[in-house]
Parts: structure tokens; sequence; C-alpha cells
């Protein structure tokens, strides 16, 4: 507790939290190998989405319990913070915000703020760009930065008071590792000065991140002798290039510098703090091997003539759907069946459905609403397609939460139309324009993509494509290509009498692991006669 005590001292913030520490009520986790600091609700740094507020009812709930048991980030002086998860959507997600007491580093009182986890499979993330300036006072629920995750960009907001001290990692950085540091805070003004040339070190950067990797708690140690804390002397270190699967610490700035001269990272040796790579190091290593030496090889054509081109650099979004695509392809064994189905009984209904709408200033119907809602059924029917394959058994879901790819100039993003049996098709149609208008403006929430169980993707409408097969989006075990109506001769009554009629063409992906083939033509079946008789829809 004397340890504790000083702490909560050293902090303004703190000081009147002598008698909160003495209640049972507000003791938190006091261990043989670790202690751990008290943290005020209103010290806790709070990642959301855009528009999206958490009660701090649950907020605290979340700090108290992440997984039912305790979580810790590891601060300056081995003092431990409990931090916040938001909870779902956001599960697992984690703000490293470590709070220094460094007396003998000539340090104040500060906060690191680290790249935080927001979705199950991000393990990096961008800054879009910083709300605010070094040097700006910062209050409770005002937007920080924004981040580019690696499904949609989210608003980082400060519920405590203080004063930006030094950004780390300015507008437009990329690649930043899951609990590095972006930013420092510090709570008096006067304090802003002192980190100017501020660096992080390799053991605040990767503080957090080895925190997010492993949740499960480490085996009891003996308590060893704290020795008092002692000014590190400055040094400079050279560090040579790094071996395969060691981590790179570099600036900004460095990386910036090395990517627009296609500079090998790894291979350029470090003098910064800690051997950390600076500005000043792919300046030297560009000057010692001459910038010519350093860019890619032009392309040539088949006459070894160069070709005209430019790079287009990756958005985090087409990276992730990139090695998802990737992971399908090389894991799920596919099969694909495709049927023709007759629209004109389907386009009628939609024009009397549409007259409705518009009578009653409603939106009009789609066709692919239309194609949503038959294959939600299809999928209450024939349930086995609407699961998922794991080692030890099959998922079959009793909800059926339809995916939409809808394609963007970031990527290709796939909202999700939840229990779209049960609903209507004037509501699935008003879902569908709304998310797809949030995928164009990349503001997306995780609730509004995860937890679907069958994919529809159609490139016939507005692109006109007569047939595709699609990659099955994991964990689901299908996905519905659809291609565009197209009118066509069939044979009439007699054998001398021909009519004209439109049919489009729908081929299913499916995961063989999961969906038998009969089982397949089963569903394609009676997708089909949802289209050809689109009034047993509205039963």
């Amino acid at each position: 507790m004397g340890y504790a005590s000083q702490i909560v001292n050293h902090s303004k913030k703190l000081r009147g939290a002598s008698k909160f520490l003495r209640q049972a009520s507000a003791v938190r986790w006091f261990s043989e190998d670790l202690q751990s600091s008290i943290v005020k609700k209103d010290e806790i740094w709070k990642i959301q989405g855009r528009g999206y507020q958490s009660s701090q009812k649950g907020a605290i709930r979340n700090l108290v319990n992440f997984n039912n048991r305790p979580h810790f980030l590891q601060c300056n002086r081995g003092v431990s913070m409990m931090t916040t998860s938001i909870g779902n959507p956001f599960f697992g997600s984690l703000t490293k915000s470590n709070r220094g007491f460094s007396s003998g580093s000539g340090l104040p009182p500060h906060q690191e703020i680290g790249m935080p986890s927001l979705s199950p499979t991000m393990t990096e993330g961008n800054i879009a760009r910083w709300l605010k300036k070094e040097g700006d006072k910062l209050s409770p629920g005002e937007v920080l930065c924004e981040v580019e995750t690696d499904k949609a960009t989210v608003e980082m907001e400060c519920m405590e008071e203080g004063y930006l001290a030094k950004i780390i990692h300015g507008d437009g950085a990329k690649e930043i590792k899951v609990g590095e540091v972006i930013a420092i805070t510090v709570e008096d003004e006067e304090d802003i000065a002192k980190f100017k040339d501020y660096e992080p070190t390799s053991s605040s950067s990767g503080a957090g991140a080895a925190a997010a990797e492993s949740s499960a708690p480490s085996s009891p140690k003996k308590e060893a002798v704290e020795e008092p804390v002692r000014s590190p002397e400055p040094k400079t270190v050279k560090q040579g290039p790094a071996s395969d699967g060691e981590r790179i610490f570099a600036s900004p700035l460095a990386r910036k510098l090395a990517e627009d001269n296609n500079v090998p990272i790894s291979s350029v040796k470090g003098t910064g703090p800690d051997g950390s790579i600076v500005k000043a190091d792919i300046e030297d290593y560009l000057a010692s091997r001459g910038k010519e030496s350093t860019t890619a090889p032009k392309a040539k054509d088949g006459a070894g003539a160069p070709l005209d081109y430019s790079d287009v650099p990756h958005t985090q979004i087409r990276k992730v759907t990139a090695s998802r695509l990737l992971f399908s392809k090389q894991t799920i064994p596919h099969y694909y069946l495709s049927v023709d189905a007759c629209v004109d009984r389907l386009m009628d209904l939609r024009n009397q459905l549409n007259a409705l709408q518009e009578a009653s200033g409603g939106k009009r119907l789609s066709v692919n609403d239309l194609v949503i809602k038959a294959a939600a059924l299809t999928l209450r029917k024939v349930p086995q397609c609407n699961s998922s394959w794991t080692d030890n058994y099959i998922r079959q879901y009793h909800n059926v939460n339809i995916n939409v790819a809808v394609q963007t100039d970031n990527g290709l993003y796939v909202p999700v139309i939840r229990d779209a049996d049960k609903k209507g098709l004037s509501s699935i149609s008003e879902e569908v324009k709304k998310l797809a208008q949030k995928a164009r403006e990349n503001t997306l929430k995780p609730e509004d993509y995860e937890g679907g169980t069958f994919t529809v993707s159609n490139l016939g409408g507005p692109f006109g494509i007569k047939q595709f097969c699609a990659i099955i989006n994991p964990p689901q075990s299908g996905i519905l290509a659809v291609g565009s109506a197209e009118k066509r001769v069939i044979p009439g009554s007699s054998a001398e009498e021909f009519k004209f009629a439109s049919f489009m063409s729908v081929t299913l992906s499916c995961d063989h692991r999961v969906i038998d083939g009969a089982i397949g033509a089963e569903w394609l079946k009676a997708f089909k006669g949802y289209i050809e008789n689109p009034e047993s829809m509205l039963l």
C-alpha cells in the first residue's frame, strides 16, 4: 500500500483518493506478485464509433470485469493500470493509457496513449487525422483523433481533462501496431514543453501489444526487491539490420521517407534512442547507395520498353479483404451450383409494390431487396446452408443474418441485415440503402457488418454481369452470386408458338465440408420457387 500511496500523492488528480483506498469496496486487486493503483472513472480513455456512446455504467462494469478476470497493462514504473473494454461489438478491445510516475527521469506525470484494438481481427491501425494539435487543452467527450481500423474509421475520445503534449504518429501514419504509443498527454500546461523531443522507449511501445496478444495471466513469480529508479544515461545505440520476425522501431518521418524512396527499412541501421531508426538514418542510407539504387526496377513490356504506371497504396479495408479471401480460397473446398430463374412475375410484383410505396411516400424497392428476402426465407426452409464449419462440430444458426456486398472507393464492404427472414420488404430496402450509404462514407460501425450467416453479392443490376462465381465469406458456408436478367425466346403452349421471358442467372458457392451437393441443389430449388412465385414470400 505504501507504493500505491506514493503514486496517488504524485498525481494531482488522485491526491483525494486516500480515503477511497481505505474502503473495501474501492480495493481492486492486490496480490503477492503484482500491485495496482486506483483509476478513477473519469480517467478512462474511451474508444467509440462515430456517433456511438457507451453508458458510464457500462464503462465501469467493463473496467472491473474483462472476460471475468482483471486485465492489466504495464505502466512506466511497473505499476499496473486496469484498462477498459468497450464490450460488444468491440470484443476484446483495449485502450492503452499508461500513466508515468518517474521522478528521476526529469519527466512530469504523463499518460502514454496507445493504438487500441477495435475488432477481433485488428492487429494494426492507421491515424486518419488528428482533430487536436500539440498544446491543445483536452476536455471529456472531445474527439482526439480518427483511427482507421481494418473495417471502418472510428473516433477516439478522451474522458479526462489535460493537455496534448506530444503526437508520436501524425496524420496519415500507417500500420501502427495495436498498443504502440501514438500520443502523450499531461495534466499541467507548463509540462508540455518538456515533451518536445520525447521518444517512446521500446518497452513502452511494446507493452500494450504484448498485453493484447496474451490475455492469460502469467504464472506467479517470486516477489523481487525493487531497486530505486535511476535516471538513464543518454546513449546512442547502433542497431544492426533487423532479422526476420524482429520488430523494427522507427520514427513516423523515417518510415515515410523510406516508403517514398522504396527503402527496405529492415536493412537500415538505427542510431536513435534504443537503436530506433530516425530520419537521418534513411538519409545516410540514400546517400551511401544512391537514390536510384533504392527505387524499384521499372516494369517493361514484351519488347523491353518501359511501361508507364503508378503504384496505388493499399487501404486498410482492401488489405483485410485480400487476406480473408485468400484464406477462404486456400482453406474452404468451394463448389458451385447455378440455375436460371424466370423473373417476369417478380418484376410485376415489384411494380405493384412500388406503386403502393410511392402512394404512401415510401422508397422504391429494388430487385436486390426481393432477392435478399427470397434468400432469407430459403435459408429458413433449408437451415443446413445457414451454418459454419468448426474443427469439432458444424454450427447451425437460428438467426438469418444476410450480408450484402457493397463496393466503394475504399474497397468492398459487407454490411448485415439482421433477421432478414422476419422483416418486410420495405424494412429490408430501407436498411440496405442506409448501410450502403454508411459504407460509401466509411462510417460503418462493427455492429453494422459483424454477425452475418450468409452473403448475397449482386453484379447483375449495377453492372450487367450475366453470371459469376463468388468467394465464400468465412466463417460462412455459402454466398449467392446474382447476375443480370435477360430476355429469352422460349417455347409457347403449342409446338409452333414462341414467347419472350426474362431469366436471371444465380450461382451458389458452397463449402463442401458443410453443404453436400444435394443440399445445395435443394436450396437453389427452393430459392427459384420464391423468385418465380414471389407472392409466396408475402404469406
